[in-house]
């Protein structure tokens, strides 16, 4: 290769490496203005900090006291107590029915990998009797009247 493109290569690698460590180590970020403030004033909703007109921040005032107006509405919502008395509603039966589970199904843990569960090593023995030999040794329960 020739010596002049070599020299061009390798200072075109100092420069690309001495920009990198500039825009990586020294330069300082450019701090951003907030996008988003809150007031302290409880009649505001959130505001920006972008200049607003006074059009804009009293339809913001006006939304804030329509939402307000309709909340507390809300709070004056009263039941009819009469519907629960009513026929129609005491004749309503629960017809849900009990589900119970029919046997193992699924895994121990479901989350387990597959194949690292271990399957328990169930040895079949001979059962050996249960009952007693001599009839007077049974336990006896207490009368209940």
């Amino acid at each position: 290769m020739n010596p002049k493109i070599k020299n061009i290569i390798f200072f075109t690698g100092i420069a690309l490496v001495m920009i990198l460590v500039y825009v990586f180590f020294i330069k300082k970020d450019s701090e951003q203005a907030n996008l988003v403030t809150t007031s302290l004033n409880t009649n505001k909703i959130v505001s920006s900090t972008l200049p607003k007109s006074d059009a804009t921040q009293e339809a913001n005032s006006q939304i804030a006291k329509d939402f307000l107006s309709l909340l507390l509405s809300v709070k004056n919502i009263t039941l009819d107590d009469a519907i629960f008395n009513d026929i129609a509603f005491t004749s309503l039966r629960d017809s849900s029915i009990i589900l119970t589970p029919l046997g193992n199904e699924g895994r121990p843990n479901p989350f387990a990998p597959i194949g690292a569960e271990a399957s328990p090593n169930i040895v079949n023995t001979p059962n050996q009797s249960t009952s007693p030999s001599n009839p007077d040794s049974l336990p006896v329960s207490p009368l209940t009247n």
